[in-house]
């Protein structure tokens, strides 16, 4: 019956339509970037000091960007958002925990290194305070899964300090 259907030219024309019409073309206006518009390169350097080149998401963690790379921060600290940034000024205390470890240290330098969004929060501050020494901390050390990756952060240098030993007995 269905061979039948197709001998006949309109239900030819009918699968010829259904099967190679063009696509749809709406009025809304096409994006004009590209894929690569939300990526930004990042250095890592690890404690031996051997520099990594990788590509980071913009609107993703600085921790998804080293570990889609292949590069190992340990633990990441997982604890929901103490605080999020809603306008310039205004800031909403979402009464998340905030930062629940201190494994994923970083310290951030380089060009991109202001560009980051927000500040620590108290809870990112008591976590490396807890987990990392005095002299370990320095001015851009932060907790990598906090650090929201934005196109201002082109270039950035990420230095990995050694790893905290996160295994359990």
């Amino acid at each position: 019956m269905f061979s039948r259907l197709i001998q006949t030219s309109t239900a030819r024309q009918v699968l010829r339509r259904t099967f190679s019409a063009p696509a749809a073309v709406s009025g809304a206006e096409t994006p004009t970037g590209t894929v690569y518009d939300i990526f930004i390169n990042l250095v890592i350097v690890d404690p031996s000091g051997a520099r990594k080149n990788i590509k980071g998401i913009i609107g993703k963690t600085l921790y998804e960007a080293c570990e889609l790379q292949g590069v190992e921060l340990g633990p990441a600290s997982l604890g929901g958002n103490w605080a999020t940034r809603r306008t310039d000024t205004w800031v909403e205390q979402t009464f998340g925990e905030g930062a629940v470890e201190g494994f994923d240290h970083v310290v951030l330098t380089g060009k991109g290194a202001e560009a980051v969004e927000d500040q620590p929060h108290p809870p990112e501050l008591q976590a490396l305070d807890d987990h990392w020494d005095g002299n370990e901390l320095y001015e851009g050390s932060r907790l990598a899964s906090r650090v929201v990756v934005n196109k201002g952060m082109d270039g950035m240098v990420v230095y990995v300090p050694d790893r905290l030993d996160d295994i359990c007995p």
